[in-house]
């Protein structure tokens, strides 16, 4: 029995009384709501045994920035008196991080952390003592180590170090929401390089990652709301009807509907070109760099990633297989097991599942 094995059989069979059991809650804060997810360990796998969402006042979040955070605390206090939560894992924005990546040389995370500091500030462009940052191993590349690493601005988790402090609920950790996102996504211990195409409400998010672990992020400010608005521009209906019209007819070519077609696919293409620009700037870069692999295969996520054809479009270009991506990946199966959420829901709780996967997926 490996040692994962073992340390969970004893989670199952052993647990802990309950006035010691902390739940360790997963808990995303986006620009709109928070959100989050506690998972709860069987002998034929994890569940998950909360999903909550607390939805937040306007503008309490702005661009990654926290400009109420009595707001957020409150919030973060109502989930916890709901939950009984004591610790969480909490996400922290992607669009202030810098995410970087360096072959050092040493035989453990101290040694590396070391050799990191001493060249930080070629990698992110803030002084380094204001610098917060954390690094993964990838792989062993002739005697080195290849890292990749994101920072923050320390006072950007001095912020939310407030928040929690304000809830009263203990940091268990943070986590840049690109490393949750592929974590709730990818296979653990599967080696493969996967493009990750979020496309929310206003911006796209594309994340490159290899086992787990993001190489390339970056966002788009494109998103589903401009499909919705070619609909509302073609049809002269309301936002929630252009919405349901979008959601019935997608992009796929239906008799009578050419215009309508066309005014989608103007919109599409703009997100399918910029997406295959950086996909074909990493595939690129394989052919010249064995540090890097090529993509095997893009994952759609997001509130629009159900759009009727939406997949077959994108693959004709990107010239690899696009599949709906499945948050469920690293849980018992779903024949055991009965989600509270439907498929199409579940896609808004991507990061918040990857960061309660941080106690069972390494």
């Amino acid at each position: 029995m490996t040692e994962h094995s073992l340390s969970r059989f004893f989670r199952v069979h052993f647990p802990p009384p309950a006035y010691m059991a902390l739940p360790t809650v997963g808990v995303d804060i986006s620009t709109s709501s928070m959100k989050a997810v506690h998972i709860k360990e069987y002998a034929h796998g994890p569940e998950v045994d909360i999903f909550d969402e607390v939805a937040l006042p306007d503008n309490v979040m702005s661009k990654g920035d926290i400009t109420s955070k009595q707001s957020v605390a409150d919030a973060l206090k109502t989930l916890a008196q709901r939950h009984g939560m004591k610790a969480v894992h909490v996400s922290l924005p992607e669009s202030k991080s810098y995410l970087f990546e360096l072959k050092v040389r040493g035989k453990n995370k101290e040694e590396w952390r070391t050799a990191v500091e001493q060249s930080l500030d070629e990698y992110v462009p803030l002084p380094p003592d204001t610098v917060v940052f954390n690094i993964m191993p990838l792989k062993v590349v002739a005697g080195e180590t290849l890292v990749v690493g994101v920072g923050y601005a320390r006072k950007i988790v001095e912020n939310f170090l407030q928040v929690l402090e304000e809830s009263g609920v203990e940091p268990a950790s943070f986590e840049s929401e690109m490393f949750s996102t592929a974590r709730a996504l990818l296979p653990a211990h599967m080696d493969e390089t996967v493009l990750i195409v979020d496309i929310g409400k206003t911006t796209t998010k594309l994340i490159i990652a290899e086992r787990q672990i993001p190489r390339f992020a970056t966002t788009l400010d494109v998103g589903g709301d401009a499909l919705t608005h070619s609909v509302q521009k073609y049809f002269g209906v309301s936002e929630e009807e252009a919405r349901k019209i979008k959601i019935e007819h997608g992009i796929v070519s239906s008799g009578g509907k050419e215009e309508y077609l066309s005014a989608m696919l103007l919109t599409a293409s703009a997100i399918r070109d910029e997406v295959t620009m950086r996909l074909e700037y990493w595939q690129n870069r394989t052919r010249t760099n064995n540090l890097f692999a090529p993509v095997t295969r893009a994952v759609l996520v997001g509130g629009n990633a159900t759009l009727r054809g939406l997949p077959e479009y994108l693959s004709s270009t990107l010239r690899v297989p696009v599949v709906l991506g499945d948050v469920f990946t690293n849980f018992a199966s779903l024949d055991t097991w009965l989600p509270s959420v439907d498929y199409a829901q579940s896609f808004a709780y991507t990061t918040a599942i990857g960061l309660a996967l941080r106690d069972y997926v390494q």
